[in-house]
């Protein structure tokens, strides 16, 4: 049995004057065809045949479907490289970037009011508008979708923080609250030390500038021991004169409150005092630091603490003290003028303040229930005191230096410190009277003080 050969591939079918009843029956177009398919051709035609060209369009142009360009003939081969169908004006290789896209992601915009609220937050110049603002451009935020919470929500925040501080302000509770917070960080910084307090300073020396302070135990050898500590007003820097006098004065007058017994201090101490500076004024430093330390500045004073006060004393010897230090206080308000030749006016005057102090002293040691047999001796004193006062109240009247330097003499022969010894004996106080005593006066008057900035 003999196989017919195959028969021979049949080229698609030209248009003809015959209908298409009249045509052989098409044949499957070949994988190779190129012929594109027309779905825009009439039933009737040839779905593989090329459009019939239009009268109307100029020849050798391409018909442009309604809709765009028809689909590829599905046996055609697949084509090499991005194809776009032919425009007017020739072929385009590359299809440009629609309207509205872009390759890269826009980040969403920033909100504006998020930036307001956190400057304002951060400036507290108008307490609560941050927060406000910082309401604001959440809504905002949330509505367009834009970015900048995180800016809105610190803003709110601080704001609300400067009102707070704010409101106290207006209160008066963010002066004590500030200052609580300061008195805080210094009692528990080694930088500062406080009353009672002994501390070397890094130096080694009293003198010159200082930034901060090793506080040791008083037991054993140190450069200083705190005594009190002064706090100057507000407003601006007064100025280093200002300050190093201000100092000079509270410390001196505040030596006695915390070493009672002045004769229990020994003659090489001296007082001195750590002062702000303009900088550290600057920073809220507001505080004058009294200190005993060594008449040398370079050397260190010995073990133990020189306190002497309620604290550490019974009830007798702070009676005593308390008593004695009234007349100090009038001593110690001499005239500058040496001579009374030169200011006798001054001299007088001060002649009055002291008769005045001896009546005190005596009616303060007279009013006290002594024990211990310390009554006698104590006894003993007032009298020479109540006789001392009539002396120093002539010499308050006295018409000329003469007559002055009489009176002067009697009366501080009657208040000698000598003349205390038996009662300070009696009491359990230091016996030994200081080597320097202010003013040439008597009495219980501790030793010589002297002020250097630190």
């Amino acid at each position: 049995m003999s196989i017919p050969p195959p028969p021979e591939p049949q080229g698609p079918p030209t248009q003809g004057p015959e209908s298409p009843q009249d045509q052989p029956p098409a044949q499957a177009p070949s994988p190779q065809a190129s012929t594109p398919y027309n779905p825009y051709a009439p039933p009737s035609a040839d779905p593989y045949a090329p459009p019939a060209q239009d009268p109307h369009i100029p020849y050798g142009a391409q018909p442009q479907p309604p809709y765009g360009t028809p689909p590829q003939n599905p046996y055609a081969p697949y084509p090499q490289g991005p194809q776009t169908p032919p425009g007017p004006y020739g072929p385009q290789p590359y299809q440009t970037w629609a309207q509205g896209y872009t390759p890269y992601n826009n980040p969403a915009p920033l909100n504006g009011m998020s930036v307001a609220a956190l400057v304002l937050g951060i400036l507290c110049c108008v307490p609560g508008v941050g927060v406000l603002l910082g309401l604001i451009s959440l809504n905002q935020i949330k509505k367009r979708g834009e970015r900048g919470r995180s800016m809105a929500a610190a803003g709110m925040v601080l704001s609300a923080f400067g009102l707070v501080v704010w409101v106290l302000g207006a209160t008066g509770a963010a002066t004590g609250f500030w200052d609580d917070v300061e008195d805080s960080a210094r009692n528990n910084s080694s930088a500062s030390p406080v009353k009672g307090e002994c501390f070397d300073a890094p130096s080694g020396s009293l003198e010159g500038m200082t930034y901060d302070f090793d506080v040791v135990s008083c037991d054993g050898e140190h450069d200083g021991e705190v005594f009190a500590v002064v706090r100057m007003g507000s407003g601006s820097y007064p100025g280093d004169k200002k300050v190093t006098a201000t100092a000079d004065d509270k410390c001196y007058a505040l030596q006695d409150a915390y070493a009672m017994d002045g004769w229990a201090v020994p003659d090489d101490v001296d007082i001195y005092y750590v002062t702000p500076t303009s900088q550290s004024w600057s920073l809220g430093d507001r505080e004058i630091t009294c200190v005993f330390g060594n008449t040398d500045e370079e050397a260190s004073l010995p073990g133990g603490s020189l306190r002497n006060d309620a604290t550490t004393l019974d009830s007798d010897q702070v009676a005593y003290l308390k008593a004695a230090h009234v007349l100090n206080s009038a001593l110690d308000s001499a005239p500058d003028a040496r001579y009374v030749e030169d200011d006798l006016p001054g001299h007088r005057a001060w002649a009055g303040r002291v008769s005045t102090a001896l009546t005190r002293q005596a009616d303060l040691l007279e009013s006290h229930e002594w024990a211990g047999g310390s009554d006698k001796p104590v006894a003993a004193l007032v009298k020479d005191l109540r006789a001392a006062q009539k002396e120093w109240a002539k010499a308050a009247e006295a018409s000329d230096a003469d007559e002055f330097y009489g009176y002067y003499d009697k009366g501080a022969d009657l208040i000698d410190p000598q003349k205390s010894v038996t009662a300070r004996k009696a009491l359990g106080l230091a016996t030994t009277p200081p080597s320097y005593d202010r003013n040439d006066g008597g009495g219980d008057g501790g030793g010589g003080a002297g002020g250097m900035e630190v």
